[in-house]
C-alpha cells in the first residue's frame, strides 16, 4: 500500500522539483531549451500510452481473438472526445498565446492559465490511477512495478512541464515563490484525478481496459493538440524533434526494465 502511496504523488513531485527550476534560472527560459522540453515531454507521454496503456488493454482482452482491439479501439476514442469536449467548454489561456480558448469568460489570465494545465495534467493522474488499480487488483498484465515506471515516466515528463510553467510566470512579473506555487500546484490535480480512479477501482474493474485505453487517447490528445504544434512552431523546431526521441526511448525503456 505504501509503494501504490508514493507511486501517486511521484508526478506532483516532478512539476514541483521543475517548478523549481525558477529558483535557479535568471531572465526568461531560452526558446531552445522549451523547444527541447516540450518534445522530451511529448515523446514520454506518447511512449507511456503506448507500451503502458494500448498493449496492456488489448493483451488483457487476447483470449478473444481478432476482437481484442475493440476495448483498446473504443476506449482511445472516448478519451480523445473527453479532452476535445474539455478543451472547448473550458475557459483557457496558454502560455506564450493572448487569445483564450474555451467559452467566452471573465476569468482573470492566470487563473486561465491555470486551467490550461489542468486540463493538460488530468488524463496524466488517470493514467497514474487506473495502472495502480490493475496492479492492485492482481491483473495478470500490469504489475506494481510496471505501474511504478508510469509513474515515474510522467514525473519525469512533469519536470520540464513545471519549469515551462513557473519560468513565464517570473518573467511575467510575478515573485519567484508565486511563480513556484502557480507551477507546483499546476500538477496537484494528477493525484487527485489519481486517487479518484484508484477508489473507484472495484466498479472500474471491468472496463479496465477501456479504461487504460481512455487515459491513452486523452494524453495523445494534449500531444497531438498542444504540445507538438507549440514544439513544433517557429525557430529550433529540430530540438523539439530530438527531444521527443529521447523522452519517447527513455519511457521505452522504463517500462520494459521495470515491467
Amino acid at each position: 500500500m505504501t509503494t501504490i502511496v508514493i507511486g501517486l504523488f511521484i508526478p506532483l513531485l516532478g512539476t514541483m522539483l521543475g517548478s523549481a527550476f525558477v529558483f535557479l534560472m535568471k531572465g526568461e527560459m531560452s526558446l531552445r531549451l522549451q523547444k527541447s522540453l516540450l518534445g522530451f515531454a511529448s515523446g514520454v507521454m506518447v511512449a507511456a500510452s503506448v507500451w503502458s496503456l494500448l498493449i496492456p488493454a488489448m493483451e488483457m482482452e487476447a483470449n478473444k481473438g481478432a476482437l481484442s482491439v475493440l476495448p483498446a479501439a473504443v476506449g482511445f476514442l472516448l478519451g480523445i472526445g473527453f479532452l476535445f469536449l474539455i478543451d472547448e467548454l473550458t475557459p483557457h489561456l496558454h502560455i506564450g498565446t493572448d487569445k483564450p480558448e474555451g467559452i467566452t469568460s471573465r476569468l482573470s489570465k492566470t487563473t486561465m492559465l491555470a486551467l490550461a494545465v489542468t486540463i493538460h495534467n488530468l488524463p496524466e493522474g488517470m493514467a497514474v490511477g487506473v495502472v495502480f488499480a490493475g496492479a492492485e487488483n492482481g491483473m495478470a498484465n500490469i504489475s506494481v512495478t510496471s505501474a511504478v515506471a508510469v509513474s515515474l515516466g510522467i514525473a519525469i515528463q512533469n519536470i520540464p512541464e513545471g519549469a515551462i510553467i513557473s519560468m513565464p510566470m517570473r518573467a511575467a512579473g510575478n515573485s519567484r515563490w508565486k511563480s513556484f506555487l502557480i507551477g507546483s500546484l499546476s500538477g496537484a490535480v494528477e493525484p487527485v484525478g489519481a486517487v479518484a480512479v484508484l477508489l473507484l477501482a472495484s466498479l472500474l474493474m471491468p472496463v479496465l481496459p477501456y479504461m487504460l485505453a481512455f487515459a491513452a487517447g486523452a494524453m495523445f490528445y494534449v500531444v497531438v493538440e498542444e504540445l507538438i504544434p507549440e514544439a513544433s512552431n517557429g525557430k529550433h523546431s529540430n530540438l523539439s524533434t530530438i527531444g521527443f526521441a529521447i523522452g519517447f526511448v527513455l519511457m521505452m525503456v522504463l517500462d520494459v526494465v521495470m515491467g
